[in-house]
C-alpha cells in the first residue's frame, strides 16, 4: 500500500483534481454551489430587509430621579437603637477637651476654698489674665442656641409647588413632563422620537436636554434600556407603515440643574405616580423605579 500512496503524492496537483472530477462524486446527489451565487443571494436578502420599513415609531425616554437629600424620619425602633448606640459610645469614649477643662476648673475652685490657697501663685500660672472657665463658654453657647432657628426638614409644610425640585427632601422623586400625544395632553417621562444615525440613549438624552427653560444635568446608568412600553395608535390613525410606537426607557440620576416652575414639570414620589400616569404606562414604569 505504500507504493500507490507515494505515487499519488508525487503527482502534480492539477492531475489530482482532474482525477477527482472523473470519479463518480458528481452522481452522488451533492449540489455544487459556487461562491458567487451565495454572495448574490445574501445581497438580495439584505436589500429586501433594508427596504422594509418598521411599522413602529421608536422613542427614547429617560426616568430622571432626584435622590433623597436628607435622611428620612426615624421610627420608634430606630430611635431606641440610636439612643442605645449613643449610650455605648459615651461609656467607651475618652473625655473631650471641654470635659477636661471642666475638671480643671472644678479642681481650681476646690483649691480656692482651701485654707492654704495662694492667689499670687494662681495668677502667675495664667499670666495675670482673666480666666474664662468652661462653664462661661457653655453659658455663651446656650445664649447663641436660643437665637438659632433650624431649617424645616419637611419644606412641603409651607406649600412647596410640585414643580420644585426642593420638595420632599427625604424621598426620591421622579420627573414628569406634560406632552401632547395625538389630540390628548398627558403626563409622561421626558422622551423624544428616534432619528437615524443616533443611539436610543442619545435620543433619551436629547429628549431631556430639549425641555424648555430647564437645565438638568443627569448621570445615565448604562447604555441598555431598563424597560420598554409598546402601544398601538387608534385605528383611525393607523396606517400600513405605522401601527404604533415603542418607548425605550433609560435610568438616570439628577446631578444638578433647575427649571422654571412655570413650565409643566412635576417632581413626584413613586407613590404619587398613579395620580398622573395612565395604568398601562404606569405598569411598565413602576417595575424599574427605585423607591430609595
Amino acid at each position: 500500500m505504500a507504493a500507490p500512496c507515494s505515487r499519488m503524492a508525487n503527482r502534480p496537483l492539477w492531475q489530482f483534481i482532474t482525477n477527482v472530477r472523473r470519479t463518480g462524486l458528481k452522481h452522488t446527489g451533492v449540489r455544487q454551489i459556487s461562491l458567487s451565487s451565495a454572495c448574490r443571494a445574501a445581497t438580495q436578502t439584505r436589500s429586501k430587509t433594508e427596504g422594509v420599513a418598521s411599522p413602529w415609531k421608536l422613542y427614547g425616554a429617560v426616568c430622571l430621579q432626584r435622590l433623597p437629600v436628607i435622611s428620612q424620619e426615624r421610627n420608634p425602633i430606630e430611635d431606641q437603637f440610636a439612643e442605645l448606640m449613643h449610650q455605648m459610645e459615651l461609656e467607651r469614649s475618652l473625655l473631650s477637651d471641654h470635659e477636661q477643662r471642666l475638671l480643671e476648673d472644678s479642681e481650681r475652685m476646690t483649691r480656692k476654698q482651701a485654707d492654704n490657697y495662694d492667689s499670687d501663685e494662681e495668677e502667675a500660672d495664667y499670666g495675670g489674665q482673666e480666666t474664662i472657665t468652661a462653664q462661661d463658654q457653655e453659658d455663651s453657647w446656650e445664649q447663641k442656641l436660643k437665637h438659632f432657628q433650624p431649617a424645616l426638614r419637611d419644606r412641603d409644610v409651607g406649600g412647596t409647588p410640585l414643580g420644585s425640585v426642593e420638595r420632599c427632601l427625604g424621598d426620591s422623586l421622579v420627573l414628569l413632563v406634560q406632552q401632547t400625544v395625538g389630540k390628548e395632553t398627558i403626563w409622561l417621562l421626558p422622551q423624544a422620537q428616534w432619528e437615524a444615525g443616533e443611539t436610543l440613549r442619545q435620543t433619551a438624552e436629547r429628549g431631556l436636554n430639549s425641555l424648555p427653560e430647564a437645565d438638568f444635568k443627569a448621570t445615565f446608568l448604562g447604555n441598555t434600556p431598563c424597560g420598554v412600553y409598546r402601544y398601538k395608535f387608534p385605528k383611525e390613525v393607523q396606517t400600513e407603515c405605522c401601527v404604533g410606537a415603542k418607548v425605550f426607557f433609560f435610568k438616570a440620576f439628577l446631578s444638578a440643574g433647575s427649571a422654571s416652575q412655570k413650565e409643566p414639570f412635576l417632581w413626584v414620589k413613586k407613590t404619587e405616580l398613579q395620580g398622573y400616569l395612565k395604568p398601562p404606562y404606569l405598569e411598565k414604569v413602576d417595575r424599574f423605579i427605585l423607591n430609595l
